[in-house]
This record gives C-alpha cells, sequence and structure tokens, in this order.
C-alpha cells in the first residue's frame, strides 16, 4: 500500500502518511494485481503455519480496498481493517457490505503507527506491502505491540528485495532499498523471517502488462515487461512474524 520506506519514516516524524503511487491512483487495476497474487495460496499457508487466526481478533493495517479481510472473516473472531486513504475506506467499505460472512468485519480510517484501539485489544496485527518496510517504522512496531495482547503477533508480509526477477526491478527502482540491511533491521527487533515463492497469475498479458507499468518507473516496466513470456512471473515473498508479551 505505501510503496516506499520514507512513507515510514514520514509517520515516525509525525507528518501525514505519504500518497501510495499504484493503489491510491489506480485502485481498479491495483484489483487486477491483487487477484493475480499468490494463486496457489502459500503466503496464507505460511501465515497459518505460523499463526492461525481462527477464533482470534485480527488487524489489517493498510488494508486498502479490503481485498484480504473477507478471507481473515473466514476464521477470525473479528476483523478490523484500517487505511488512512478516504476512498479506499469507502470502498473497503463496500466490499464488505457486499460480501457474505463479514459481519465480524468493520473497516476505519487510520495509520499504522496510530490505531484506533484500545491496549491489549488484539491477537494478530496483519501488514501486507504496508508501512512496515524496514528502517523508519520503529512506531509501527510499537504501536502493533501494544494493541496486541499478551502472546499476541505481528505479521509482515513483504515482497523480497533479493529474490529474482521481481526483487532486481524493485532494486533497479529504488537505489536506497538494501533487502540486507532490511533483514537485519527485522531480526535485531525479534522477527523471524520466512521466504515464500509464488507465482503470480494474469487472466491476460495486456493485465500483466499493466501491472508492471504502475509498479515500476517506465525504463524498468518495459525491461520487466521484455523479460517476462506469458501471463505469469514468479515472486518471492518475506512472511515476518513477531510475538509480544
Amino acid at each position: 500500500m505505501f510503496t516506499a520506506a520514507g512513507s515510514a519514516r514520514a509517520a515516525a516524524e509525525g507528518s501525514e502518511v505519504r500518497p501510495s503511487p499504484n493503489i491510491w491512483n489506480w485502485p481498479d487495476l491495483y484489483e487486477v494485481e491483487n487477484t493475480a497474487q499468490d494463486v496457489t495460496g502459500a503466503v496464507w499457508a505460511e501465515l497459518r503455519r505460523h499463526q492461525d487466526w481462527w477464533g482470534l481478533d485480527v488487524v489489517d493495517v493498510g488494508c486498502g480496498a479490503g481485498f484480504h479481510l473477507p478471507v481473515f472473516a473466514r476464521r477470525a473472531r473479528s476483523v478490523l481493517g484500517v487505511e488512512p486513504h478516504r476512498p479506499l475506506v469507502r470502498r473497503a467499505r463496500r466490499r464488505i457490505a457486499r460480501s457474505r460472512g463479514t459481519g465480524s468485519v468493520r473497516v476505519v480510517r487510520g495509520a499504522a503507527h496510530r490505531l484506533p484501539l484500545g491496549d491489549a485489544a488484539v491477537d494478530l496485527v496483519h501488514a501486507r506491502t504496508a508501512y512496515f518496510f524496514g528502517p523508519g517504522c520503529e512506531p509501527g512496531i510499537a504501536e502493533a505491540g501494544r494493541v496486541l495482547r499478551p502472546g499476541g503477533a505481528l505479521a509482515v508480509v513483504d515482497l523480497d528485495g533479493s529474490a529474482a526477477p521481481y526483487g532486481e526491478w524493485m532494486r533497479a527502482d529504488l537505489a536506497d532499498f538494501d533487502p540486507e540491511r532490511v533483514e537485519r533491521f527485522f531480526a535485531a527487533r525479534g522477527f523471524d523471517s520466512f521466504g515464500v515463492e509464488t507465482r503470480w497469475v494474469f487472466s491476460d498479458r495486456a493485465s500483466l502488462e499493466a501491472v508492471l507499468r504502475i509498479e515500476f518507473s517506465p525504463p524498468v516496466a518495459r525491461r520487466a515487461i521484455e523479460s517476462v513470456p506469458g501471463n505469469a512471473v514468479p515472486v518471492t515473498y518475506r512472511v515476518r512474524i513477531r510475538r509480544f508479551g
């Protein structure tokens, strides 16, 4: 959702969150991207392996248009989606209103470093490609610790910037991005990290190309498009888990 580490640093300084250039500008196309991601459910399986949310209270930080909320709702006691961008809050609420089995789900406007929750209120804080990108996200980690009950977990899911091909494209666009530094940052703060190999599979070639164009600068997007045959691309994730209390 927030696609640069600078958005975390901005939050740490007490300023407003920065716009996410992909989902904020192209929410319909980002929906296509979400649908294409992790088609085998490998990331969800890894999450359940380390922190199943059956019967628990869950917060999805930076929930965007709420794509992942119904998945949590199938197993959780309650689900709270937190999103700073008003248009996405509205989209997420519309999704929940028309989805079955989501009566325990609410969506509110808020930020990772100021969650609209009391102390020790939930069991799992989940963030997928949102806010927690390494150095600068310390306020969000502390805030997760505040709202989690003893034994609760913060689950951070992000793209693996060290793994080809997607990680190579990320590094080409982000001159200051150092995947090893990011790993050291999370390890020093008590996170266990796990690599998960997935495939993004699109319904057609045009959709794949359009998504790559909103994720990368024009030169890197062109290079990515030229290097990927067909409608699918391998993408590796990092699933990071830290328990509190």
